[in-house]
């Protein structure tokens, strides 16, 4: 490959902001609207501590409800349409140019696989990056965020059940899309999980399987449970691991915390529940946890590998019945350091 003219940096890299969206639609989340909208606040919050927040409203009265639930946070709204808040899919993602700068990378989104259609989604990213005023780079690719994972350092994490899915990129052959995934994110070697939670409706996004938490190191989750409804899954995806080299040669250390477990909705069906799903913020980890017996034991482990951080375990179990957790519903936009220079 040539020399790179955009790379996508890490999550732990200096942030100049979090996105994110406010829950407000309650035709989406009926009796968890208020919930997840507590649970938001708290998210907020600890990510506020070190770092603004770019918040989308779809209207004065839902930008006058989220304010006075977020008050004295460094909180800036704006009027940008959306569906729902999983702007970790739908919003650019934040790439760095070798000078420094910031370009927005506009990706294709079609619902994760058409499954969920909602109208404004497949235009966030173009409107954020439009009011960013950053230079824009669209890809003809149907990817979400939350389906690649970075070292920041050439190496991406992602999984076959997703990007191989014939509902996203269904033309396309493998070599295609890792090739694809190469020059959009600026990444030397793709590594390729195979399966996803059960009930994910995201068709295995890596952001619930294996995070990176330094180069050359990532963490998954593991049980001794072998009635834990992803047991198998969760082992072939540590042995995997285990397999690995990135994108400089290096073998992964493969780092783990619980699994936890079964976490069933008030229906009393499967919910993707996974402690991966953590957002690094400048000075916090914010992890979700689900009322399961192993939520403590997971955050201790996670606060581990981040010790210049605050970490903490924050109720998510409302918002997990949208679908997804913390890092679904963010997008980090890093420092732009040609600024700095």
């Amino acid at each position: 490959m040539g020399a790179k003219q955009h790379n996508m940096p890490a999550e732990w890299s200096t942030h100049r902001s979090t996105w994110t969206a406010w829950p407000a639609d309650a035709s989406l989340w009926l009796e968890n609207l208020r919930p997840a909208q507590n649970e938001f606040a708290d998210l907020c919050r600890a990510i506020g501590a070190g770092e603004a927040l770019d918040i989308l409203v779809r209207s004065p009265e839902e930008k006058a409800e989220a304010a006075a639930l977020l008050a004295n946070l460094p909180v800036r709204f704006h009027m940008i349409p959306y569906g729902d808040i999983w702007l970790r899919d739908t919003a650019p993602v934040f790439m760095r140019h070798p000078d420094g700068s910031l370009v927005a990378s506009c990706f294709q989104f079609n619902g994760w696989g058409e499954k969920y259609i909602l109208d404004h989604d497949a235009e966030v990213a173009l409107n954020i990056a439009e009011s960013c005023g950053l230079p824009i780079r669209r890809s003809p690719l149907v990817l979400e965020g939350g389906s690649v994972e970075i070292d920041g350092e050439g190496t991406c994490l992602t999984t076959r059940q997703c990007l191989l899915n014939p509902n996203r990129n269904g033309a396309l052959t493998p070599l295609a899309v890792e090739t694809a995934v190469k020059e959009a994110l600026g990444v030397d070697k793709v590594l390729w999980l195979d399966q996803g939670l059960q009930n994910d409706h995201t068709d295995g996004h890596i952001d619930t399987l294996a995070r990176f938490v330094a180069p050359a190191t990532v963490v998954c989750m593991r049980t001794e449970d072998k009635d834990d409804p992803n047991f198998e899954s969760l082992e072939k995806i540590y042995h995997d691991l285990c397999g690995f080299t990135d994108a400089r040669g290096r073998r992964l250390e493969v780092m783990t915390v619980p699994s936890p477990g079964l976490v069933v909705d008030e229906d009393g069906r499967l919910m993707p529940a996974s402690y991966l799903n953590f957002y690094i913020a400048n000075h916090s980890v914010a992890v979700p946890t689900y009322g399961s017996a192993q939520d403590e034991t997971a955050v201790a482990a996670l606060a581990k590998f981040f010790p210049g951080r605050r970490t903490t375990g924050l109720s998510a179990r409302a918002i997990l019945s949208g679908g997804g957790a913390f890092h679904c519903i963010t997008q980090q936009e890093p420092v732009c350091l040609k600024d700095q220079q």
